[in-house]
C-alpha cells in the first residue's frame, strides 16, 4: 500500500487564512540574506572608489544591502554627505552602511 503524501496540502483546509499568511511568510523569511560584515579594509576600499567616482566624475557601480537582498545599481556620483551617511547616485539615495561594494568602471 502506497501512501499519496501531499505535505501541507492536506493540512491547509483546515487552517484559518491568518494561519496560512503566517506560513507563507515564514517560508518568505527563511529565504532572506543577510548582511555581511564589512571590513575596515573593504570600507577604505568603498571609500576611495567613491572619492575618486566623485572627483573625476567616473561612472561606478555599487552594490548594497537593502530588504533582505543584495542590489547594485550602476551611474554617476552626485553626491556623498558625510553628515547623514548616504550617497546620491542616480538620483537615488544609498546609505553609506548598507554598501558592501564598489567598482569604477
Amino acid at each position: 500500500m502506497s501512501v499519496n503524501d501531499r505535505g501541507t496540502i492536506k493540512w491547509t483546509s483546515m487552517m484559518m487564512p491568518e494561519h496560512i499568511e503566517i506560513l507563507k511568510e515564514i517560508h518568505e523569511q527563511q529565504e532572506w540574506k543577510k548582511k555581511p560584515m564589512i571590513s575596515e579594509f573593504q570600507k577604505e576600499e568603498i571609500n576611495l572608489a567613491l572619492q575618486l567616482a566623485l572627483k573625476d566624475d567616473l561612472t561606478i557601480e555599487l552594490e548594497f544591502f537593502r530588504d533582505h537582498d543584495y542590489h547594485k545599481i550602476k551611474g554617476k556620483v552626485l553626491g556623498v554627505d558625510v553628515l547623514n551617511q548616504f550617497v546620491t547616485i542616480n538620483e537615488q539615495i544609498v546609505p553609506l552602511d548598507s554598501i558592501t561594494g564598489a567598482w569604477i568602471d
